[in-house]
């Protein structure tokens, strides 16, 4: 097939046995390579949706500006869907967005604006939305995002990659593992799966610190793994069990699907594989798990890639054990 742009490209990512990561002979580890979609991430998905949707029912039009609140990869994936389909984009960030990923705004042809006021959780993330509000009032024929309460977000996963895994995964799904921020890919999937696998369990990883399900919140690292508010979008109920990981830990975590695996994967990433660790532990049967790898390593250089910012954490092996709730 020959695509017409690369916002066309988005999807049908390849999934991968991770049997060296996971070599349990009772475990099968199956994970989507979601950062080989074109614009490096899962994020794809939703930009790609939320604008061919809002074109296709009028609710945007070309010439139009999308505003919103990002850490980096729902902005990429933003620039290059709007760009391509005669819109503008304006992405909202902070100073924890990496050097790379304000670069990569900058390169697909984002207008970026930074907040530096920390807001009352000590994070940026409420700083950040109510700048992109402040925007989208200002700004004639701006329309606001909001992925945290928008349904399409969701159905983006529903529609796509919940279908593609069908296609592929021949057989029982015992597990879903997904990392978690704006729970839209954790629903959107899960939706999909339990239409065929109605036992299947759903296991959300987020991150310590984060205040989805209700945890304290606490100082987080890692960008686009958790948050300091609880998504709109987000059905608990829908929700099995729930694994809190550290920065520390999804460090490892991202470096040991790099030595076994050869994945060079993001953050969220390693977290999930840490996350895995801690549901197949207690397991005493034999398991599908199936698995979400959300974007690239590449982005990461500077933070689980580097040894001195992995020196600056706690020691992985002195994290506290996962917290595991149900």
């Amino acid at each position: 097939m020959i695509h017409n742009s690369m916002i066309s490209c988005v999807g049908s990512t390849p999934m991968v046995r991770l049997n060296r990561c996971f070599p349990d002979p009772n475990l099968d580890v199956v994970a989507k390579l979601e950062m080989l979609n074109p614009g490096g991430s899962m994020k794809d998905r939703p930009a790609r949706f939320i604008v061919e949707q809002g074109l296709h029912d009028g609710t945007l039009q070309p010439g139009m500006r999308l505003v919103e609140s990002t850490s980096g990869n729902l902005g990429i994936a933003l620039a290059m869907a709007t760009s391509l389909h005669g819109l503008s984009f304006t992405a909202v960030v902070d100073p924890k967005t990496s050097s790379a990923n304000l670069r990569l705004l900058e390169l697909f042809g984002a207008d970026v604006e930074m907040v530096t006021e920390p807001d009352e959780a000590g994070g940026y993330l409420h700083t950040r939305v109510r700048r992109a509000r402040e925007l989208v009032e200002a700004t004639p024929d701006a329309v606001l995002v909001n992925q945290y309460a928008n349904d399409l977000n969701w159905r983006a996963y529903f529609e796509t990659a919940g279908q593609e895994i069908l296609d592929v995964v021949d057989g029982p799904i015992d597990y879903l593992v997904a990392a978690v921020s704006t729970s839209g890919s954790i629903q959107g999937i899960a939706r999909r799966l339990r239409q065929e696998h109605p036992g299947m369990k759903v296991v959300a990883v987020d991150a310590v610190g984060s205040v989805i399900f209700g945890a304290k919140a606490g100082p987080r690292q890692l960008p686009g793994f958790g948050a300091s508010r609880v998504p709109e979008i987000l059905d608990v109920n829908e929700i099995d069990e729930v694994v809190h990981v550290g920065d520390a830990e999804s460090a490892a975590g991202c470096r040991r699907l790099l030595a076994t695996e050869k994945i060079f994967a993001g953050g969220s990433s390693g977290a999930v594989v840490a996350g895995i660790e801690h549901l197949t532990s207690r397991l005493d049967h034999a398991a599908r798990v199936v698995t979400v790898l959300p974007d690239r390593g590449e982005r990461y250089l500077d933070l689980v890639y580097d040894d001195a910012w992995v020196a600056g954490l706690r020691d992985p092996w002195q994290e506290p054990e996962a917290v595991v709730s149900s």
